[in-house]
């Protein structure tokens, strides 16, 4: 009865009209899916460890974001970012049913730095993201992953068509295989028919130009406080903000999303757009938080 009652929770899910899909073709897994798995997830030791398996001498910046349902590398101002939501990653590693998942999915976004993608600010390609998930298969390796745990992330939730900006399904799991096989001396393979062994990292990549994908978001205040954001003005997700650094985002659905400082309906909605720094500021004449535009 529990795998008929999984199974349909399944199909219910991969048929539902609002499905996103993240930066790096991953199918957002659902918050209402329950098992019995708990996952234990600390993004920076995992990164470090990741660092060292390679030997890459790189310091990162590690962001935790919670609401933004993605994980992603970046450029911000001249320093190397990986930007993750951890609620996202915890339900990953729930929907995968292994720990394994989440870890994929950082070094998925290590591999886009380690290839220097971002650098171009050409946005995602299929070469890019097969070259990604090829070294997200060798870091797998070097962690102790077998080749089941460095797959389950994209065998549950890859996208199974191609796209212009990411490869099917099918594809990048080969790609990942692959990096994971050559790791551990099986095959002397690798996801583009290429060099198979990744290329010298940047260490100092170029200033930051104008990035239409991103929008940053500041509060001015003295404490931390929770916002709500939507993709696609419906379905709104609590995001954590702190004072001391700037909110990084983007929205997946359209180049826009929306904000509101409580999840009600009737709250005051703000439309916030891709390519543009917003404040948020305590207005004395309102007595009360309010949005605006950093020119």
């Amino acid at each position: 009865m529990k795998q008929t009652l999984f199974l349909i929770a399944l199909f219910i899910y991969h048929f539902v009209p609002a499905q996103t899909v993240n930066q790096c073709g991953i199918i957002v897994p659902p918050r209402s899916l329950q098992s019995n798995f708990q996952s234990v997830y600390e993004a920076r030791d995992y990164i470090n460890t990741m660092l060292d398996s390679i030997n890459w001498k790189e310091n990162f910046l590690v962001q935790e974001q919670n609401g933004i349902n993605n994980a992603y590398a970046t450029i911000i101002r001249n320093r190397r970012y990986i930007i993750y939501d951890n609620n996202f990653l915890e339900n990953l590693d729930n929907y995968a049913r292994t720990r394994w998942a989440s870890v994929s999915v950082l070094a998925h976004e290590m591999g886009h730095h380690y290839r220097n993608h971002v650098v171009d600010r050409q946005g995602s390609t299929p070469p890019k993201e097969l070259e990604a998930d090829y070294f997200s298969g060798y870091v797998m390796a070097k962690l102790g992953a077998n080749a089941t745990e460095a797959v389950a992330a994209m065998e549950k939730i890859a996208s199974p068509r191609a796209s212009a900006s990411h490869p099917a399904k099918a594809d990048r799991l080969k790609s990942i295989l692959q990096g994971w096989n050559y790791a551990n001396g099986l095959a002397n393979t690798n996801s583009g028919g290429g060099q198979s062994t990744a290329p010298q990292p940047q260490q100092n990549p170029p200033p930051s130009a104008p990035d239409a994908s991103w929008i940053y978001l500041s509060l001015y205040g003295n404490t931390n406080m929770n916002v709500y954001l939507s993709d696609n003005g419906k379905t709104y997700n609590a995001a954590a903000l702190e004072t001391k650094q700037p909110f990084v985002f983007k929205f997946e659905v359209y180049n826009y999303g929306w904000l509101r400082f409580a999840n009600d309906s009737r709250a005051r909605t703000y439309r916030l757009v891709h390519g543009k720094d917003y404040a948020i500021i305590w207005s004395r004449r309102t007595n009360a938080w309010t949005v605006i535009e950093v020119p």
